[in-house]
C-alpha cells in the first residue's frame, strides 16, 4: 500500500473530503461555463456546507428551503429553489424574501402559478426536456397560460430544465446530445413565451453530465450542476470523470474477518455509505463502494460487496482473480461512494484533507428540509 496520512485520531466511520480534488473539480466546471458564455449557478444539494459554498461565490441553487435559509444567513443572496413548489411552503419563501433574499421557485402548473402570484414570489417555469420527471413540454398550451399568470403579477423569471435521463447515458457524445436536448427545449419554450408577448430573461439548464459535455449553449443564460464538486462512482461509471477525481470518501476500520468466505468486515455499513446502489445497472458494479487504502489509492478489485446497518463486507469483486490483500484488524480503509449526495447525507461533518498538507479541519454539514 501507498504511504498513508495519519488519520488514526478520526473516529470511524467518518466522511473525508480531499480539498485538492474538490478545488480541481470546481475550477473545471467554472472554466467550462466561462467558455460557453453562461453564468454558473452551482447546486449545493450535495455539499450542504457553508464552507464549500464560500468557495463558489455568485448565484446558487438549492433543493430544500432549509438550504436556502442556511445559505442566505451565510451571505448568499441570489438563490434558486429548484424543486417544484408546494403552496404550503410559500410562507417560508416569503419570509426569506422579506429578509432580502432574492429567492426564486420553480413550477409547472397554473395552480402553482396562481399560488405564487398570490404570495408575490417570482418563479421559473419547469420544462420537460427528456421525460425524466416534472415539467411542461416546450409547445404545451399550458406554458403560455402559466406564463401569463406569473407575468400578470410581474413574477415571470423564465424557464428551467434538468436532463436527469443523462445519468443513464454513457460517454461524452451521449451527454452532449442530452445537453442539446436541454438547450433546444428551453430555448423553444423561451421563444414560445416571447412570441406570446411575455418576457423570458432566464433560460436555465443543467445536470452534471450535460454541464461538462455541452458544446453550444446559445440562447441559454445559466448552467447548473451539483455533484461535480465531489463526483462519485456513478459519474465515473458513465464517463463524466475519472475515479481519481472523486473527492469524497468514507474512512472505515477493519473490525474482523471471515476467512472461509473471503470477507473482511469493516465498521462502515449502509448507515455510513447509504443504501445507494447506483452502479448496479452500469457495466461495472461497484457494490456499495470501491475500497482504497488509507492514502486514497484504489485496491484493485476490492469492493464493499454487502452492507448491514453498521457492518460492511469487503471482498473481491465477482470473477476477480486477484488475491485478497492482508488487512489486519484495525487497518484503516477509505470507501469511494456510489452516489456522493446519498453518502454525504449520512454524515454531519466533513473531515477536510487540506490541499498541500497542513492541519486538518472539520467542516459542519447540515441536513433537513
Amino acid at each position: 500500500m501507498s504511504h498513508a496520512p495519519d488519520l488514526t485520531d478520526i473516529g470511524t466511520p467518518a466522511l473525508l473530503l480531499d480539498e485538492a480534488r474538490m478545488s480541481r473539480n470546481i475550477d473545471r466546471l467554472a472554466a467550462q461555463a466561462d467558455a460557453l458564455g453562461v453564468t454558473l449557478r452551482p447546486h449545493l444539494k450535495t455539499a450542504k456546507s457553508t464552507e464549500i459554498a464560500r468557495r463558489l461565490g455568485g448565484p446558487i441553487t438549492v433543493s430544500t428551503l432549509a438550504e436556502a435559509e442556511v445559505f442566505h444567513a451565510a451571505g448568499h443572496g441570489d438563490i434558486l429553489y429548484a424543486v417544484g413548489i408546494a403552496p404550503q411552503k410559500l410562507p417560508r419563501v416569503q419570509a426569506l424574501r422579506a429578509q432580502g433574499c432574492d429567492l426564486t421557485v420553480i413550477l409547472d402548473s397554473a395552480a402553482q402559478a396562481e399560488a405564487a402570484a398570490r404570495a408575490g414570489v417570482p418563479a421559473l417555469i419547469e420544462i420537460d426536456s427528456d421525460g425524466h420527471r416534472g415539467g411542461l413540454a416546450p409547445d404545451a398550451p399550458a406554458l403560455v397560460e402559466v406564463g401569463r399568470i406569473l407575468h400578470g403579477a410581474g413574477l415571470l423569471r423564465g424557464v428551467i430544465t434538468h436532463a436527469g435521463e443523462s445519468y443513464g447515458a454513457r460517454g461524452r457524445e451521449a451527454h452532449a446530445e442530452f445537453a442539446e436536448m436541454e438547450r433546444s427545449a428551453t430555448v423553444r419554450a423561451a421563444e414560445a413565451l416571447r412570441g406570446a408577448g411575455l418576457p423570458c430573461p432566464v433560460v436555465s439548464v443543467g445536470s452534471t453530465p450535460t454541464a461538462h459535455a455541452a458544446r453550444d449553449l446559445s440562447g441559454v443564460t445559466e448552467l447548473r450542476a451539483g455533484v461535480y464538486m465531489f463526483f462519485d462512482l456513478v459519474m465515473a461509471g458513465i464517463g463524466v470523470c475519472e475515479v481519481d477525481d472523486i473527492a469524497l470518501s468514507v474512512l472505515t476500520t477493519v473490525i474482523g474477518h471471515q476467512q472461509a468466505k473471503g470477507w473482511v468486515m469493516v465498521d462502515a455499513g449502509w448507515m455510513a455509505l447509504s443504501r445507494d446502489r447506483g452502479t448496479a445497472a452500469q457495466s461495472v458494479d461497484q457494490g456499495y463502494g470501491l475500497v482504497c487504502d488509507a492514502a486514497g489509492q484504489v485496491i484493485p478489485d476490492l469492493i464493499v460487496s454487502g452492507a448491514n446497518q453498521e457492518h460492511g463486507i469487503v471482498s473481491l469483486r465477482p470473477g476477480s482473480t486477484a488475491m485478497l490483500p492482508d488487512l489486519p484488524l484495525g487497518t484503516q480503509l477509505r470507501i469511494l461512494p456510489n452516489h456522493a449526495c446519498a453518502t454525504a447525507a449520512q454524515h454531519g461533518q466533513y473531515h477536510l484533507l487540506p490541499a498541500g498538507g497542513g492541519p486538518r479541519q472539520v467542516w459542519p454539514r447540515f441536513g433537513g428540509w
